[in-house]
């Protein structure tokens, strides 16, 4: 059985029905390359979206501890679905089978989170001037909320997007990456069975479109939709944005990162080899809080850059559903292309490959990971791709380091590993990392679902997930009531009729 036989096989036991077409799009798996039948695209974008807007009419009355029973019963039917929907991602996405499994918890987590959040969407409540008022500031539902999510985390990102604005009362439509289309098909398909639990919902509450990137254009000038929720690179960001900005709608951007590590002279080598390991090689190299520069004191280079290469020989790379493997394949053929001329441009300024970087025979785009000693931070450095490739650069002063890693376009996630705490203060100082994440002494990859996801810069400015991100699928409403029988004026204003 191929994979992409195995993926259909899942998708039959989760009763998802796909509409086919000869001249559709084509599902394929990078774990061995197999593609199956081609699924026909949606064609009716207008009814879709007019279906979300009927929905959100509806869904809105609802309160919102009522919209979040909904969204506890799809936890529950994601943890009963959580094998298969893993699998899936695996076999779709390429990632191990551990990491599949974490991606189908990490919306397990955030549904969680949703159901706790719809008893907390929290306004205020502010002092009025005028005697016999009062003032308050509450948070209303928005709107259709488009979703256009990547293949690197096919389902994870598209959660963090739907439960929060299912909880704040939005439908959600959903444009999954064409290269992962079956994964968002059977998280639908246990939504369905949530939605038949809760009773009365209604119709068109979350929709999931399979098109291409004239669906994409197309659903983001839709003036029905207030928010458009897109992950991806920097230029399809850029490309969104501006259709949005037309309208004068909102976007929220998960794009770019060229995420680094700084190491001092006193940091913990052996938690920090770990941590390369994981952030540099986990996905394929393919997450966009992925490690892809270490900037690395002079003092220790040599020791640390030894020991990771000898853990880079080790690195058991093949089939992601195999036990003990811990590098699956990139995603496509395009990819370890772009792999190979990132790898042949960074020689060509001057860099050093000092391990990997080759490619393995037989089905699916396998490539060994890479380390890759450069001189300075040359724009293939500063270029991210999406390949397992790591670029060292030494520095002798702290300021230095730090200079060097906000010295890029993207701004999402930084850490940096030393026992020194006027270092660790110093980098998560106003002056310090520029990024939308700050970690000490863990790696910038594995962010966990509590805290606000995204990044400055060309990463796009957009939050997701935890903490207060929640905001940016309601609309603010200040409300003033005046309680007394006089109406007086704000600022002392006089105006007598």
């Amino acid at each position: 059985m191929t994979a992409i036989e195995q993926a259909w096989a899942i998708l039959d036991g989760l009763g998802v029905s796909a509409a086919r077409a000869e001249d559709g799009l084509t599902p394929r798996s990078p774990v061995d390359g197999s593609t199956g039948p081609a699924l026909a695209q949606t064609g009716d974008l207008d009814g879709l979206v007019a279906r979300s807007a009927a929905a959100f009419a509806a869904w809105r009355r609802v309160p919102a501890p009522r919209r979040g029973e909904l969204v506890r019963l799809f936890g529950e039917e994601l943890r009963a679905a959580k094998a298969d929907l893993a699998m899936l991602v695996t076999l779709e996405a390429g990632k191990i089978t551990s990491e599949g499994l974490g991606e189908v918890q990490e919306m397990i987590d955030v549904c969680d989170f949703a159901v706790g959040l719809s008893r907390q969407l929290y306004g205020l409540t502010m002092p009025s001037e005028r005697p016999g008022h009062h003032m308050r500031e509450t948070w209303q539902p928005l709107g259709p909320v488009l979703v256009i999510s990547a293949f690197n985390f096919p389902v994870a990102v598209w959660a963090w997007n739907a439960a929060l604005a299912l909880v704040c009362g939005d439908p959600v439509i959903w444009k999954p990456s064409e290269k992962t289309p079956l994964t968002a098909l059977a998280t639908q398909a246990v939504f369905d069975r949530a939605l038949a639990r809760f009773g009365d919902a209604p119709a068109g509450l979350s929709q999931v479109v399979i098109g291409g990137r004239a669906a994409g254009e197309t659903l983001s000038a839709d003036a029905r939709i207030p928010l458009v929720s897109a992950t991806g690179s920097t230029r399809m960001g850029r490309a969104v944005a501006q259709t949005v900005a037309a309208r004068l709608g909102r976007s929220l951007l998960e794009l770019g990162g060229n995420n680094a590590m700084i190491v001092t002279p006193s940091a913990d080598l052996d938690m920090a080899v770990r941590a390369v390991a994981f952030s540099a090689v986990g996905t394929c190299g393919q997450r966009c809080t992925t490690l892809r520069r270490l900037l690395v004191h002079a003092d220790v280079a040599e020791a640390l850059i030894g020991r990771l290469a000898a853990a880079y020989e080790t690195l058991p790379v093949g089939d992601p559903r195999e036990a003990g493997t811990l590098v699956g394949p990139l995603i496509d053929a395009d990819a370890a292309e772009a792999c190979d001329r990132a790898l042949a441009q960074a020689v060509a300024e001057g860099g050093e490959v000092v391990v990997g970087g080759t490619r393995l025979e037989g089905d699916g785009a396998y490539v060994r990971p890479a380390i890759v000693r450069m001189p300075a931070q040359t724009a293939v450095v500063e270029h991210e791709t999406f390949a397992p490739i790591l670029y060292v650069l030494t520095w002798r002063d702290f300021d230095e380091a730090v200079a060097l890693q906000n010295a890029v376009p993207q701004g999402l996630s930084s850490c940096v590993f030393t026992d020194s705490v006027r270092e660790a203060e110093a980098f998560l100082s106003a002056w310090g990392s520029d990024c939308g994440i700050a970690n000490v002494n863990i790696g910038p990859s594995g962010a966990e679902i509590g805290g606000a996801f995204g990044g400055e810069k060309d990463t796009g400015g957009g939050r997701e997930s935890g903490s207060d991100a929640w905001k940016a699928y309601m609309r603010r409403q200040t409300q003033t009531v005046n309680f007394s029988r006089a109406l007086p004026l704000a600022q002392g204003v006089k105006f007598e009729v």
